[in-house]
Order: structure tokens, then sequence, then C-alpha cells
């Protein structure tokens, strides 16, 4: 495990939005079978980097290769079919369309019926609730519910890596327990996580590598527990 050529290679990234800087040169790499946490307070560019690897934010400058191709070229929707999975912040699922809907649509481009069948059939055996709720409309689910069902919407892709924009927001601590499992597991079946999550502690504590963004720059970077166990970071950012 985490052995090899990166899964993901994001190297000297630049995006500003109307002129004013959102990223500055920052470099972030997944290797295969890890977790790799993006940590930070709000605004300093996480969903920035992430939105920028999936192709929704223009680059002015810098490259992304993704198993070692490059693709910043690319417009987003041809770097889905290659293994690319980001599931946004607030879920952004099909409110009105039943569960089973919303995971047929997340294998939007794929062809193989039988296959797409079967992989319904393993959310379901990862995310039992999904199952039970499978002919219930998804803007009726609970918060912790519906980011299960985009977790699970966001791997009907078959996804190499799995880019996942703050998973804990908006939902009871109960889900929050839930929801970090349940990345482990997908983690543990072969896919690469990056993982962008405001609950640093948390983010940091199953992640084999961390960044710490701050303004567009990454400041710091480490082991999930290295970082952890910094003082510097339990002062800014744990308040400890």
């Amino acid at each position: 495990m985490m052995q090899g050529a990166p899964v993901l290679d994001a190297a000297n990234l630049h995006v500003s939005y109307s002129g004013v800087q959102a990223l500055a040169d920052l470099s972030v790499r997944v290797l295969p079978g890890q977790i790799v946490a993006l940590v930070g307070g709000n605004g300093n560019g996480k969903s920035t980097t992430l939105r920028a690897v999936a192709g929704l934010n223009a680059l002015d400058s810098g490259s992304v290769h993704f198993m070692g191709q490059a693709i910043h070229t690319l417009a987003a929707h041809q770097r889905v079919p290659l293994g690319l999975s980001l599931v946004p912040e607030g879920r952004r699922l099909f409110p009105r369309l039943t569960v089973r809907r919303n995971l047929e649509l997340g294998a939007y481009t794929r062809r193989d019926k039988e296959d797409i069948a079967a992989d319904i059939d393993k959310m379901f055996a990862l995310f039992p609730i999904l199952a039970e709720r499978a002919t219930q409309l998804a803007g009726t689910m609970s918060g912790g519910e519906q980011q299960m069902l985009a977790i699970a919407r966001g791997l009907m892709a078959r996804p190499k890596l799995l880019m996942l924009d703050e998973p804990s927001w908006g939902i009871a601590p109960k889900f929050v327990t839930k929801v970090l499992e349940v990345i482990q597991q997908v983690n543990a079946s072969g896919v690469a996580i990056l993982l962008v999550e405001q609950n640093l502690h948390k983010a940091l504590s199953i992640a084999h590598h961390g960044y710490v963004i701050q303004t567009g720059r990454i400041v710091m970077q480490g082991s999930g527990q290295d970082l952890i166990n910094d003082e510097g970071i339990k002062k800014a950012y744990l308040g400890l």
C-alpha cells in the first residue's frame, strides 16, 4: 500500500477569481492506497483545490496528472470516466428523485447495465440505510443519510480517486463517525481518497498524510498523526 506512482499529482496550482488569488503555487499528491486530508480554516482554498483537480475551476497555471496522465487540459466531464470522482460540499443530490435513481445517475458515464445493477447492490451492502430507503425521495432523508447517498453516488462511477468536500457538513455528530468509518472502508477496498474537512482532528485521525492550507498555500504537511501532535496546529486549529 502507498507504493508506486502517484494516483494524483497536482503541481504548482495557481487559481484566481476576478483577479483575486485563491491558490498560490499549491501542490498536492495522493499515492495509491492513501487517504490524504487537506485541512485548514474556512476560505483558505480547500474546496477550490478539489474543484481545480476536478476541472470545475480553471487554472491560471500549474498541472494536474492523474494515473500518470496529464488531465489539466481536459474538461471536467472528460475526467470522470478516467476514474476521478468528486462528492461536492452540500451533497448536490437530486432531491425529487429516489435513492436508487440518484445512484443510477452516479453511473452516467457507464453503459454496462448489469454491472451498474450489481454496483447498486454493493452500495446497499455498504450503506444498509440506503437499501431501506431505495424508493424514498432523496430530499426527504436526514442530512446524514443524504451524505451516505452522496458518497455512494460518487462510488458508482467506479473511481480510482474519490474526492470528498466537507463530508461532515451539516450532519449530526453520530453520523460524522459513521461517515468517517465508511471513508476508511472505501479506502480499504482500494480507492484512494482526497478529503477536505473542517473537522481537522477527525480528518487527520484517519489520514495517512495531511496538508495544512492557509490563504491558498500549503504551509505544513506530514503524516496525519504527526500533524495532530504538532503544537502549532493544536494551538491554531484544535483550540488546545
